[in-house]
């Protein structure tokens, strides 16, 4: 993905936006552009330069080692009763007004999808208590095409006022069209007023919803149809919750190993046929398409896609925790070591016996473009003041021959 990246970027200017700063990130990860350092191997004495990785979150070669990071991290906070995997899906009628108010609507998204759960779950013919939950934000398919949803995995009870816990059923949580219906109400509610107070954007396909009459068809439609909530079928224990988690709190929209090639102008990536899991199909696309899908993913600078809710948030997590254990009569599990950053690379790759150590760092290569290529003189020569970063880099490889 971080090559396609830089290949993109040498092909057209680059805007100064969120979309291509990530872009950016993207084709510098792991190149002299980054920095990094000079290890050499105490056994063999063999060098290799080791460059820094990005590290941002849209990035796939970067979230494998902070995926097991965060997972080691949710040891503590795991209960042994049998965990839901709830997910709440945003109709295909709102998908074009989401994509141009991202912050907005997968913060609603995310947050509504809980306190329907939580208001559900409360409710005295159900479970009477307050709920947990862990939601992830995920906005794509396989294809890479707009398809918001949240994925909740949820502690299968509630915690009593009176501090003891309320199991539910080993193979149901709630009754999901009620939850379905409770959860569209209550967004149409919030849309409406966001409507009303002036905060949405009307762009694209989207525009169409301006008008009063454009909007009350919509929201007419959106009160009859059945919105798509449904719950998996529970995870077996704890183990099972760390597995998922891994695999699914820090991906993002496609990984390295899905892409199968590249020719210059088209890439090919495998998916999973929709409705047959163990099925796979390959799809071939345009750079420029392949990047554009890619780009409807990136998320608002500061916006948070894992969170915490009910007995599960962060405030009070720890002392409605040990009121559950003791309910149950468990203890809290041993926190494992977390394991250091440099870990994964810490022995030598062309003996296999010696470890290898930090000769000296490397600073970043400022005078290497995105692009590989050495530039002629520095950005601050390119033209005014005023033009720096990204515009500056354009200028310069607008200027260069070939």
């Amino acid at each position: 993905m971080n090559e396609l990246a830089r290949v993109y970027a040498s092909r057209r200017p680059l805007e100064s936006n969120g979309r291509n700063r990530v872009l950016e990130r993207l084709a510098r990860c792991r190149t002299p552009a980054m920095g990094g350092r000079l290890v050499a191997c105490d056994s063999c004495g063999d060098r290799r330069e080791v460059w820094n990785t990005c590290r941002n979150r849209h990035c796939p070669s970067c979230l494998g080692k902070e995926s097991r990071l965060w997972v080691q991290r949710q040891v503590a906070h795991l209960l042994p009763v049998p965990y839901f995997h709830v997910v709440f899906t945003l109709p295909a009628v709102l998908r074009d007004l989401a994509l141009y108010n991202k912050e907005l609507l997968y913060g609603l998204l995310m947050r509504l999808s809980a306190e329907s759960l939580k208001q559900l779950g409360r409710d005295k013919k159900f479970l009477g208590g307050e709920m947990g939950v862990l939601s992830v934000l995920h906005t794509w398919t396989q294809t890479l095409e707009h398809h918001p949803h949240v994925h909740s995995v949820v502690p299968g009870g509630a915690l009593q006022e009176d501090g003891s816990w309320k199991s539910s059923s080993e193979d149901y949580l709630l009754p999901t069209r009620a939850l379905a219906a409770l959860f569209r109400r209550r967004f149409l509610e919030e849309l409406e007023s966001l409507r009303s107070k002036g905060k949405l954007r009307f762009r694209g396909r989207s525009k169409g919803l301006r008008c009063q009459s454009g909007w009350d068809a919509a929201i007419s439609k959106l009160r009859k149809t059945a919105w798509v909530v449904y719950c998996k079928p529970p995870f077996g224990g704890p183990e099972q919750v760390l597995k998922y988690l891994a695999r699914y709190t820090h991906r993002v929209a496609i990984s390295n190993r899905r892409l199968v090639a590249f020719d210059g102008t088209h890439v090919t990536f495998r998916h999973r046929v929709r409705g047959e899991s163990a099925k796979y199909a390959e799809l071939t696309l345009p750079l420029d398409d392949f990047i554009q899908r890619f780009c409807l993913h990136i998320l608002p600078q500061g916006f948070c896609r894992l969170r915490s809710y009910g007995f599960l948030a962060p405030a009070k997590r720890k002392e409605k925790l040990q009121k559950i254990r003791h309910s149950l009569g468990v203890v809290e599990p041993a926190a494992k070591p977390i394991g250091s950053e440099d870990s994964e690379s810490a022995f030598c790759r062309v003996c296999g016996v010696g470890n290898l150590y930090e000769v000296r760092e490397l600073p970043p290569r400022r005078r290497v473009g995105l692009w590989g290529r050495r530039r002629r003189y520095p950005i601050a020569t390119t033209g005014p003041p005023a033009t720096t970063g990204l515009a500056a880099l354009n200028m310069v490889r607008a200027a260069w021959p070939g």
